[in-house]
């Protein structure tokens, strides 16, 4: 996994997962607490997320909120987009252009 980018926007790539969770949690948490507005998080080069990194996702979603300011997620993969439906977080999370639950192939 890696984060690169500033407190504005980043670009999160490779595997967000239960062994990489406490490093982006890190990256993310300094990127809220350094910037103001939106913090774009651009997930196009991410290869996969599990539970845990999702829930790293919801952790900076919710630190965002307390300060004033809006996590948006831009670019996520469609395998993503579902797991987003399935548990729907879609409702909650800031998704630049939504996601088309209509278009996503049903699993």
């Amino acid at each position: 996994m890696y984060i690169r980018g500033d407190h504005a926007g980043l670009v999160v790539g490779g595997r967000l997962d239960v062994r990489s969770a406490a490093d982006a949690r890190t990256v993310l948490h300094s990127a809220v607490d350094d910037g103001a507005g939106d913090l774009v998080l651009d997930l196009s080069e991410l290869d996969s997320w599990d539970a845990t990194g999702l829930g790293v996702i919801m952790g900076a979603h919710r630190r965002a909120g307390r300060c004033g300011r809006r996590l948006v997620l831009r670019d996520v993969p469609p395998q993503m987009q579902r797991l987003l439906v399935a548990t729907r977080l879609h409702r909650i999370l800031a998704i630049e252009g939504g996601i088309g639950v209509e278009s996503l192939p049903r699993v």
